[in-house]
This record gives structure tokens, sequence and C-alpha cells, in this order.
């Protein structure tokens, strides 16, 4: 499967940049991942691919927990979309714009809590990484 990741900002400090690439590496048995850095959230609608599911990291949307997030959103992309790909798009701090939002197949957040969008970006590697490890039953969710 095809994941495209869409991040409005650019991770400047050297530890955002290790963990981003720590997940990247693990990811590599599971996906092909493409991460793209946007300048502001006017570049998502020009930059998703065709065919590709979009789904939105949208603090008002509800949130799910890490074995709904395997099967509803990794999972049933994997089975009804997997040649065609999945993009997940981190917004800026202004939000998401409402184009985009008429466009997605589904909306989460992380919670409640207000994440800074460079640790938002790596809480959505380390999901995708353990839906990975929770679908093909591998120890990771369970040991960490």
């Amino acid at each position: 499967m095809k994941i495209t990741i869409l991040a409005v900002g650019r991770l400047k400090e050297p530890h955002w940049r290790a963990a981003q690439r720590e997940y990247l590496e693990r990811l590599e048995h599971f996906a092909k991942l493409e991460l793209r850095e946007l300048e502001e959230d006017a570049q998502f609608l020009a930059q998703l691919p065709a065919g590709a599911k979009l789904v939105l990291l949208d603090e008002k949307a509800p949130s799910i927990d890490s074995e709904a997030w395997a099967a509803q959103v990794i999972g049933e992309a994997e089975m009804r979309f997997g040649a065609k790909g999945l993009v997940f798009a981190i917004g800026g701090a202004d939000g998401l714009p409402e184009a985009l939002r008429a466009l997605a197949w589904k909306s989460i957040s992380f919670g409640r809590a207000t994440l800074p969008h460079r640790l938002a970006r790596i809480v959505l590697l380390e999901q995708i990484y353990r839906a990975f490890t929770i679908l093909r039953g591998l120890p990771y969710h369970r040991g960490g």
C-alpha cells in the first residue's frame, strides 16, 4: 500500500527529524511511504495524489483507539483502496481548508489535547506503524 503524508511545515529540530526517520524506516516493511512538507495550507489540493483516499487529522474530529485505527483506517484502506493509496493531511496553525474537508474519506483526532504539529506528525507515524503491527499480529502493540 502507498501512504502519503501531507504536512504543513518542516521538522527543523534534530530530535524530531530522528524520530521521523526511525518510524519511516520501520514502515518500509509494510508500505511505501512518502512525506511531503508543504509551506502553507493552500497547497493541499494540488498535492493530493489522484485516486487516493484522504484522512484528515482534525482536532474537531472524533478520536479512536489504536485497535480501531488499525481496523478502520489502515485495514479498511488496505482491503478497499490498496493500490490507490491513502493520504493523511496535517494542517497548519489555522487548521485544514474547508475544500479539503469536503474530499475527506475520514477525519480523526488524537484526542482533545492540542498537539504541536511537529509532535502530531510523529504520533501519526507511530500510529500507522502500530496499526500495521496490530494487523500483522506482531508484538509491538503490547510491548511498545
